[in-house]
């Protein structure tokens, strides 16, 4: 893989703005995302602005692409980090601090490729760097085997979490976690 793994930087909106428009017209979006494209596409300058900043910098946020050799963006991840005490998806409350990723998504012609691989990795190194993050979660539709199997391969589990997906209570979502390592 040729790719550089990276955070996005806040003046980078316009790629954060076109990967997130391009993700919500893959064919996938209806079981990958909580957004439709048309929602996504009229946000204002200042949303994607905002948006690029905050997961920029920081210890809440941050976004990871794969900027392949010629400067594309070949995919995405960003990190959540939630702190206890919070409620969560399936209307309990978060025990610990944990890192939630979100908005994963891959461009159809770098999947196969080790771009998901290398986004998790730097995801999932990154929400170990901070103290006191004990896990990392993410939810997956019940309706996606692509992205539970390549879940599952990186070594998450299912937790038993099950929500319903909002605006389609008839539809679910699992919640997946991949525990901290234990140091020796």
């Amino acid at each position: 893989m040729n790719h550089v793994v990276r955070a996005v930087r806040a003046e980078e909106w316009p790629q954060v703005r076109e990967l997130r428009l391009a993700a919500l017209r893959d064919p996938a979006a209806p079981v990958a995302f909580l957004e439709a494209y048309e929602d996504a596409a009229v946000k204002p300058d200042s949303y994607w602005q905002e948006r690029a900043a905050g997961a920029s910098r920081g210890s809440r946020a941050r976004q990871f692409v794969a900027e392949d050799p010629h400067g594309v963006w070949a995919g995405s991840v960003t990190v959540l980090i939630e702190e206890a005490g919070h409620d969560d998806a399936f209307g309990g409350v978060i025990e610990r601090r944990q890192a939630h990723l979100v908005g994963v998504f891959v461009r159809p012609e770098h999947r196969g490729s080790g771009v998901t691989d290398a986004l998790f990795e730097a995801a999932v190194a990154w929400a170990w760097s901070l103290e006191g993050v004990e896990r990392v979660r993410l939810y997956v539709h019940e309706d996606n085997p692509r992205a539970q199997a390549f879940y599952r391969r990186f070594g998450f589990v299912r937790s038993g979490g099950v929500a319903p997906v909002p605006g389609d209570p008839s539809a679910r979502e699992y919640e997946l976690v991949l525990e901290r390592p234990q140091r020796s």
